[in-house]
């Protein structure tokens, strides 16, 4: 299997409001960079919708070790809330919907494709491409904003 360096940022300029979410995809010497953003959503989001993102940009199966300092992201999987979840309908131990469940699934999907390890880097403490995701994900808001200016 071909093996990829993800990294991986969420923004949300207010919580719920406009939020961005940017990734960095490397293989050798290959670099792709990748961007979005949403007019109303929350940072939780922004963080599985940058993972949910990459793994999709991956155009064979591949062995991704995919690094992101979302503890929400990261714990999911290290800790694999997944099979409670599953197990209870999609419903949390507070028997209330698992948030984001749309997005949990499309990950639970693409890690049927991909062999994905899952790292938490500190965010915002130097990490060159965990702050290259983060400018991504803001310039993914600012992009946003002056399209909803433009068109009003």
């Amino acid at each position: 299997m071909k093996e990829v360096i993800i990294y991986t940022d969420g923004a949300c300029s207010g919580n719920p409001g406009p939020g961005g979410w940017g990734a960095v995809l490397l293989s050798g010497d290959y670099r792709k960079e990748v961007k979005g953003a949403e007019v109303m959503t929350t940072n939780q989001r922004m963080e599985l919708r940058a993972a949910v993102e990459a793994l999709s940009a991956l155009k064979v199966p591949c062995s991704a070790t995919l690094y992101s300092d979302s503890a929400y992201l990261i714990n999911a999987f290290q800790q694999n809330w997944f099979a409670n979840w599953q197990r209870n309908g999609w419903l949390n131990a507070k028997r209330q919907p698992v948030e984001n469940s749309d997005l949990w699934r499309q990950l639970l999907g693409l890690t049927a494709i991909h062999r994905v390890t899952w790292v938490k880097v500190r965010g915002h403490a130097g990490n060159v491409e965990n702050e290259r995701c983060d400018v991504l994900a803001r310039e993914a808001i600012a992009e946003l904003r002056a399209e909803q200016i433009t068109n009003h």
